[in-house]
């Protein structure tokens, strides 16, 4: 049905198109314009299209995260036990118990594999963090066992392991070294206390020279300030150990002269 009448100074023509749709043609000066109005059943339609394809991406996302729920769970757990796994390696080692640290290192090594596969395909999860430390716990367990047992350091490619995690479980290491130098102490093997002593300096003077944003380093400075720290209580015990020694020696050595002068 066509109708037509003046809207705002314009002729319309208004053409109804039954229940669902109109067309409207408004002739503003010469120039024929075209609006479409539907009608309340059309709109209802065309939402309910609309809704259903949003149900239909929500629940494909619902599905995608999902996926990524169980690897990060799954990542976390083997993190975790990693970390546990190096906690525990550190303290047979210190027990001078070498097998039983080897194999847990190597346990920890599986779990850490594990959890890079699962991560992997998720970048954002990937580098969350937590594998960050995890696989630092591992190689301050791999490093300072080549320190205890004077075998070649580790490199990164050997333990896969990212840059920032080598660097930061370096540090760790060598910080740890000084209960073993403390042990050494007591048990009087000055060498051996010495030389150690020797190689915490040597990692420490060439993770100083590592001076880079800890965007990229993942806060090594503050660990080289920690591990400084450190290294300079475990001179100091060092210094002081050797100077009482020195002089238990030269008291045992005036003492054994005096015995003999007595004797004649």
């Amino acid at each position: 049905m066509l109708r037509f009448g003046w809207w705002a100074g314009c002729l319309c023509y208004d053409l109804a198109g039954g229940q669902d749709a109109r067309a409207t043609i408004w002739l503003v000066g010469r120039m024929p314009v075209l609006r479409m109005d539907f009608s309340n059943t059309l709109r209802l339609r065309y939402n309910r299209a609309v809704m259903n394809h949003w149900s239909e991406i929500a629940e494909r996302l619902r599905q995608e995260l999902e996926v990524r729920h169980r690897a990060r769970e799954e990542a976390l757990q083997a993190c975790r036990k990693t970390i546990q796994l190096c906690a525990r390696a550190i303290r047979h080692l210190h027990r001078h118990e070498f097998e039983q640290c080897r194999q847990l290192l190597t346990e920890a090594h599986d779990q850490l594999t594990q959890a890079r596969e699962r991560l992997r395909p998720y970048p954002m999860l990937y580098y969350a963090g937590f594998l960050h430390d995890a696989e630092k716990e591992y190689v301050e367990g791999e490093v300072l066992y080549a320190i205890v047992l004077g075998d070649a350091l580790p490199e990164p490619d050997d333990l896969g392991v990212e840059i920032t995690a080598y660097l930061n479980g370096m540090a760790e290491a060598a910080s740890e070294c000084r209960r073993y130098v403390l042990d050494l102490l007591r048990s009087g093997e000055l060498t051996h206390a010495e030389t150690l002593l020797g190689e915490m300096d040597e990692i420490y003077d060439e993770l100083v020279t590592f001076d880079y944003p800890d965007a990229l380093t993942a806060g090594l400075r503050r660990t080289c300030d920690a591990l400084r720290a450190v290294l300079e209580r475990t001179r100091a015990d060092l210094t002081l150990t050797a100077t009482q020694k020195e002089l238990e020696n030269t008291l045992a050595s005036v003492y054994q002269s005096l015995q003999q002068n007595s004797g004649k």
